[in-house]
């Protein structure tokens, strides 16, 4: 098998190749029309970088870099306002504010490569480690020196291949769970999924619907998120900030390009009271997968009505009755995910610091980039 593989390293998507999206039929977050969204809405402290790598002049695989400058964020998470959130902080300006990510820090999952059936993989992700270094050097040539260097999010069973691939120098992480809802077959309609629940999560579900009487759930249009921009933009915002980390936020524009781009791909839901948007919730048509994005809400509102809650019972709701075979539900909220029948799978990447000594620790460093979250796990199904 001839695996010799030359890379072409694009800072827009205007550049990609022709038949770029060959290669991104099964996953639409590599596709060109994704690519370009994240290049007319990305966060302000992100640039995104496309990979193509190529078998003479045959495309064969494709990658996504981002490249996060954290000293342009004005928080990293304000739950937890405490001495290690402080000295968090302080590490992050000095030692860990520039990091290049190959995969996509907006999403769970493996969204980081695609590489066709005729090449190795191992050979494969040797170019691809190749290909960050000459990333790092782009970005040394703008006066920005990359600290920490990560590809995210793997599953275990593709470890093996990194391993085979010279990956062993990098730390191996492990990142909080991403939350999976397989879908049976045999559902077809949303009481097909109530009548598998146990008595006290079906009681959950009665009293969480109930709660959310006189609120109002509403598909919206591209004119329609447009008209609502400065709500949506706050109520968003209102949830991020209070995460327990972040790494970047949206720009006021994001739902919008989205919307603009994917068109019916990307469902945008809003929850309106008394004719007031409330919160809202995104999910994305990934083939049979649906993804779910970000939302927002009004807090005094989301405890009073269990509206958090109705928004998860609502995407798993519609997702059963258009057929889809699997619900994506990132890795936030953990608890409250599983109490409707999501179940964690553990994910794993590769991390190292361009400084050998800092490397040596570079175990410490990853605590304050993934901060732990305790949670239990629940299972509501008879």
């Amino acid at each position: 098998m001839d695996t010799h593989l030359t890379i072409e390293i694009y800072s827009s998507s205007t550049q990609l190749p022709n038949n770029w999206n060959d290669l991104a039929v099964d996953n639409v977050f590599l596709r060109k029309e994704y690519l370009e969204i994240l290049e007319k809405s990305a966060p302000n402290n992100m640039s995104c970088h496309f990979i193509g790598f190529f078998n003479e002049e045959k495309i064969v695989g494709i990658a996504l870099s981002q490249f996060l400058d954290l000293n342009k964020l004005e928080s990293f998470g304000e739950r937890d306002k405490c001495i290690k959130t402080s000295v968090r902080n302080i590490i992050f300006k000095n030692f860990c504010s520039h990091v290049l990510i190959i995969g996509n820090n907006m999403l769970s999952g493996q969204n980081a490569y695609y590489f066709s059936d005729s090449i190795d993989k191992i050979h494969a992700l040797k170019t691809l480690k190749i290909a960050s270094e000459q990333l790092k050097s782009l970005f040394l040539k703008k006066g920005f020196k990359v600290h920490i260097t990560t590809f995210k999010d793997f599953s275990k069973e593709e470890m093996p291949n990194f391993q085979l691939a010279g990956f062993q120098d990098s730390y191996q992480f492990s990142t909080q769970p991403n939350m999976l809802f397989d879908i049976p077959d045999h559902w077809k309609k949303e009481q097909d999924y109530i009548d598998t629940l146990s008595k006290k999560y079906r009681d959950q579900y009665k009293r969480a619907r109930k709660k959310a009487e006189g609120i109002v759930k509403r598909k919206m249009n591209l004119e329609e998120i447009i008209k609502h921009e400065d709500t949506i933009y706050e109520l968003y915002h209102h949830v991020a900030k209070n995460a327990h980390f972040n790494t970047f936020f949206l720009p006021k524009n994001h739902f919008r390009t989205f919307k603009e781009s994917l068109k019916d791909k990307f469902l945008f839901y809003g929850y309106f009271l008394d004719e007031k948007l409330i919160g809202f919730n995104t999910i994305i048509k990934n083939g049979e997968v649906m993804d779910t994005y970000f939302l927002g809400y009004d807090d005094t509102i989301q405890r009073e009505k269990m509206l958090y809650l109705n928004m998860l019972y609502d995407i798993v709701a519609y997702s059963i009755n258009k057929g889809f075979k699997e619900i994506v539900f990132a890795r936030t909220a953990l608890e409250i995910k599983s109490s409707v029948g999501a179940k964690p799978q553990e994910m794993f990447g590769f991390m190292k610091h361009s400084n050998s000594i800092i490397d040596l620790a570079i175990d410490k460093v990853f605590c304050y980039l993934d901060p732990e979250v305790v949670w239990q796990e629940r299972n509501p199904f008879k």
